[in-house]
């Protein structure tokens, strides 16, 4: 089967890179032959994450090689979408292409639908506000990471709705030894927008490091200019992700109660919890099902509920280790490439009308 894939980014994005590149080698074996169409090229979120303007040629040269790409897309078994085809266009254009006889699979991981239906704008969510139900309904299948997709999909029309939770390669998270820190370490890991989300836990995080038993190391973030919590700020590398969490005593989740929060697929919680550590999250959308509060970790909500969960995890070693350990053992369950890439050709195939 020959399969046409429509990536938002290409490895440097997160969401097409654990969505549906890091499957490729397993797809491949399956007889499964993915040609990618990224749209947006990596400098794109270079320059999105140092803070600089889209650059509108860049922006016209992505759409024009997205057109390019659909004009070929005849030769192909599948068209292979994430999120939509041409962002922030009407929907009638997303329609015209979709329904030229090519399937599709599309596949979410994010409330992108929100940026339309509710954007501050009156004009932009009238124009835009119903278009990813459009491609919802268009759609061989809607593949998505949680529930809170899944029952949009299914109110907005979808023909069939998959879950695919989000997942790691297992080959990439060797189980670490524990964490040997002088100082308690809470980790974190995220990008440069997702900053802000640490602001919701200052209170509780300079609590927990007043009297210097405690610190925060940040991965990939901005700087969140605190001067009453002591922290580090490290790069975001592919190479280095692993190690760097592996250094964690602790990965931390905050988030607000938001519909576009509870789109959400806990990627990082998944990640700590590969590297056998133990968690802490707001209980919000996916978050919820992943953590499992006493066993892998603690959910948190106000911030009395943060400063004592990382309170006992900071005093108690064999309890981060237990439950480091309950979590690997539920990532490698349900939530590794491993287990979810047979589960990802079945749903190609059936959208391409070849199961």
């Amino acid at each position: 089967m020959n399969v046409l894939l429509l990536s938002r980014y290409g490895n440097l994005g997160a969401s097409s890179r654990i969505r549906s590149y890091q499957f490729l080698p397993f797809l491949r074996e399956q007889g499964i032959e993915v040609t990618l169409a990224p749209l947006l090229p990596d400098d794109y979120l270079r320059d999105l994450y140092a803070g600089k303007r889209p650059r509108p040629l860049s922006l016209l040269a992505a759409y024009l090689r997205r057109i390019g790409a659909l004009l070929r897309g005849k030769k192909f078994d599948l068209l292979w979408i994430e999120y939509e085809i041409f962002p922030w266009l009407p929907g009638w254009l997303e329609s015209l292409v979709l329904s030229k006889g090519t399937p599709c699979l599309v596949d979410y991981d994010d409330a992108i639908f929100h940026r339309y239906d509710r954007h501050p704008n009156l004009l932009v969510r009238q124009i835009l506000g119903h278009k990813i139900n459009a491609v919802m309904r268009h759609a061989a299948t809607v593949v998505v990471g949680n529930e809170y997709l899944r029952n949009h999909a299914i109110k907005a029309g979808a023909q069939r709705v998959e879950i695919l939770p989000t997942s790691i390669d297992l080959a990439r998270y060797p189980l670490p030894a524990p964490a040997r820190n002088e100082t308690f370490t809470i980790g974190w890991i995220g990008s440069p927008p997702t900053t802000r989300y640490l602001h919701l836990i200052h209170e509780a995080l300079a609590e927990v490091c007043a009297h210097g038993q405690a610190r925060v190391v940040l991965v990939g973030a901005s700087e969140p200019r605190w001067q009453d919590v002591p922290h580090i700020l490290h790069p975001w590398s592919e190479n280095t992700e692993v190690g760097e969490i592996s250094g964690f005593d602790v990965g931390i989740m905050p988030l607000e109660n938001n519909p576009w929060e509870r789109g959400k697929c806990g990627y990082k919680l998944i990640q700590y919890m590969a590297c056998g550590k133990p968690v802490i999250a707001s209980p919000v959308g996916i978050n919820i099902q992943i953590v499992e509060s006493g066993i892998n970790g603690y959910l948190a909500e106000t911030t009395r509920d943060w400063v004592q969960a990382l309170t006992t995890l900071m005093s108690d070693a064999e309890l981060r280790q237990k439950m480091g350990t309950a979590g690997r053992t539920k990532i490698e369950r349900d939530y590794t490439v491993q287990v979810n890439a047979p589960r990802l050709a079945a749903m190609l195939h059936t959208a391409a009308g070849q199961d």
